[in-house]
């Protein structure tokens, strides 16, 4: 090129702002992400032609999340419904974390364009999705489902691994039976655990009717007691369940929202093709326990979930807050 010749100017089309709509339509799918104890720690608002994702630490759980991992990965797993839902008005994001912040992330408009197959379907199981804690069936998850999963996670850069053989089963179970035995001696933690279950209308937490059967000292995985549904005393929960475990390479604040983002993903692939799942973070939430597990798993990385996969009868979902209340100022 020629001192005199000049570049082609590039010719974008113009960036048109977020506004109310797309606000309301990214909080009414934000909401429907996972959070620990259904607690909802999240606020959303537009800021500037931005729609921003807040943490409320006024819901952070006081005593089993004083490091403010869940509230991260919560927030994260609503980012990802958000994006969703602007991807289908045809209007994606740019997606900007903000770890240090009360803003979790920040979501800019990108370069319109319509929205492809694989958005439309995971944005169309958003009302569906939710924790299934009642035992699965016995059939095996075929071998191109795993890998789909697989590859839902490592789209978000983030990692799956899915336990296979009695052995590694054993020993995630026994991690996480020992995790969940330190929470149960922490009267604290139980006391929390009590307060966010509901056996009102109220529009947050975990209402019984959405809790499995009650524990019983054979299980091979432990469940939270959220409600009163007793079984057969001896009778097995699940002899052989499916298990995932969910990490990130880095353990900072900004890559729990990435897990929180993976999380999303990975169970909205799992609802799309007609598997049912519940969260199993007390292996998480004990640092011990975390570490050990991270250790058994042999790969480089953080733990950031584990998870129960399978075919099962349709769970009850919890309930919602109205989006009204969560859109901030």
């Amino acid at each position: 090129m020629t001192p005199t010749e000049q570049a082609p100017v590039a010719q974008h089309a113009p960036t048109l702002l977020y506004g109310e709509g797309d606000l309301r339509s990214a909080a009414i799918a934000g909401i429907r992400a996972p959070s620990m104890h259904n607690s909802q720690p999240w606020r959303f608002r537009l800021r500037d032609g931005a729609i921003e994702i807040l943490a409320d630490p006024d819901r952070q759980l006081a005593v089993a999340d004083r490091s403010g991992w869940a509230i991260r990965v919560a927030c994260g797993a609503a980012t990802y419904n958000a994006r969703l839902a602007l991807a289908v008005r045809g209007r994606p994001a740019e997606v900007h974390l903000r770890p240090t912040s009360e803003v979790i992330a920040r979501l800019t408009p990108g370069r319109e364009r319509p929205p492809t197959y694989a958005e439309e379907a995971l944005y169309a199981v958003i009302p569906r999705r939710h924790s299934n804690r009642s035992p699965f069936w016995p059939e095996p998850v075929p071998a191109e489902l795993r890998m789909r999963l697989v590859q839902a996670a490592l789209s978000e850069h983030a990692w799956l691994d899915l336990l296979v053989g009695v052995v590694a089963l054993t020993g995630f179970a026994e991690i996480a039976g020992s995790a969940d035995r330190v929470l149960r001696r922490d009267n604290e933690y139980q006391s929390e655990l009590t307060g966010w279950t509901r056996t009102d209308d109220r529009a947050d937490g975990v209402p019984a009717r959405a809790g499995g059967p009650r524990p019983e000292p054979q299980d091979l995985l432990p469940q939270r007691d959220f409600g009163d549904r007793s079984r057969a005393p001896g009778r097995d929960y699940e002899p052989e369940p499916l298990v995932g475990i969910l990490g990130v390479p880095t353990d900072r604040p900004i890559d729990q929202i990435t897990a929180g983002q993976a999380l999303q993903k990975l169970l909205l692939t799992a609802t799309d093709s007609g598997l049912a799942a519940s969260l199993i973070s007390q292996p998480i939430e004990v640092p011990a326990a975390r570490d050990q597990l991270r250790r058994s798993l042999n790969r480089t990385g953080f733990p950031q979930m584990a998870l129960r996969l399978g075919y099962g009868m349709p769970g009850h979902p919890s309930p919602r807050r109205d989006v009204t209340e969560v859109l901030a100022p």
